[in-house]
């Protein structure tokens, strides 16, 4: 074990989501409808439910970002309060992130993310910055404003550094700074015309140990060393009713298993795991697979797979 004071610094990533499950996705036009299992909003963007994840896993975990003096700003301090994971929250004047999530009877999502509450000048708080990546193992780094520019304080810092693109087109110039920075590459092939390619590019342009691209119920796939794998999916433990958290979820059981000293592979296999468990949590409970369930359901058997 490290000396570092943290496993995980995750940086970015906070705000609350306001969950409405409808009839179907896309959502027909109507003058209204009536939502019977009611609409919640609540605290846990992607660095939020990183960092529940990781500390669901017994990960030291702590959690940077900039946050408004408001109501969400309250709902998002309570998190981390509630579940143990430290907070560094600094002043956001804009207000606190937020988005609006409508979820579908089979569990997918769409995300209406309100673009106003967002950092206007890009300016991170680099002692800050430097003060807690210096005292962690790794970094995980969330593409939300302002952090980009935090990137090179990051490489300063001897932490090893990880990514989440999201639903990357694999064109649009903003995660390309992510991207190529980063030592794990975590993104959804959702929007990509052709997932190979584009994890190609990012392990040629960028300093990426490995590429991992996630693709629901067809598995993901492990990019390493020039060798493309199949991960297959996991069979979810219940029945699947809501898709929210669960790339988060898969990203916090791969740092996890690469943290441990797991071959790659391994770490692939822990992530569909966890990404599997969180499609049967609805996204207005925080729930994390733990350390132990994990651990049963992708035993070290697995470490016999060929290493990548």
């Amino acid at each position: 074990m490290s000396a570092a004071e943290h496993d995980v610094l995750v940086l970015g990533g906070a705000g609350v989501d306001t969950i409405v499950y409808v009839p179907r996705l896309p959502l027909p036009y109507a003058d209204s409808y009536m939502i019977g299992s009611g609409i919640e909003t609540r605290a846990g963007q992607t660095g939020d439910f990183v960092a529940l994840g990781l500390s669901a896993l017994g990960l030291r975990t702590h959690h940077l970002d900039m946050v408004g003096d408001d109501g969400p700003g309250d709902l998002v301090r309570e998190f981390h309060r509630q579940h143990g994971i430290g907070l560094t929250a600094l002043p956001l004047q804009a207000g606190t992130k937020r988005a609006v999530n409508l979820v579908g009877p089979d569990g997918r999502r769409l995300s209406l993310y309100d673009s106003t509450r967002a950092d206007a000048d890009g300016r991170v708080p680099e002692a800050t910055v430097r003060g807690l990546a210096g005292a962690s193992r790794h970094v995980h780094v969330a593409i939300t404003q302002p952090w980009a520019s935090a990137l090179p304080l990051l490489r300063e810092s001897g932490a090893t550094v990880s990514t989440d693109l999201h639903d990357w087109d694999g064109t649009d110039g903003y995660h390309e700074a992510f991207a190529f920075d980063a030592d794990i590459v975590f993104l959804s092939a959702t929007a990509l015309a052709d997932p190979e390619a584009t994890m190609r590019r990012i392990a040629e342009h960028g300093r990426a140990r490995a590429v991992v691209a996630t693709a629901g119920a067809e598995g993901a796939r492990l990019l390493a060393d020039g060798e493309l794998t199949h991960v297959p999916a996991v069979e979810p433990p219940g029945p699947v009713v809501d898709s929210n958290g669960a790339g988060d979820a898969f990203a916090a059981a791969f740092l996890f298993g690469l943290l441990s000293g797991e071959p790659l592979p391994v770490c692939a296999r822990f992530g569909a795991v966890a990404g599997a468990f969180a499609c049967t949590v609805p996204a207005t409970r925080a729930e994390c697979i733990g350390r132990d369930e994990l651990l049963r359901r992708a035993p070290r058997a697995v470490a016999d797979l060929p290493a990548v």
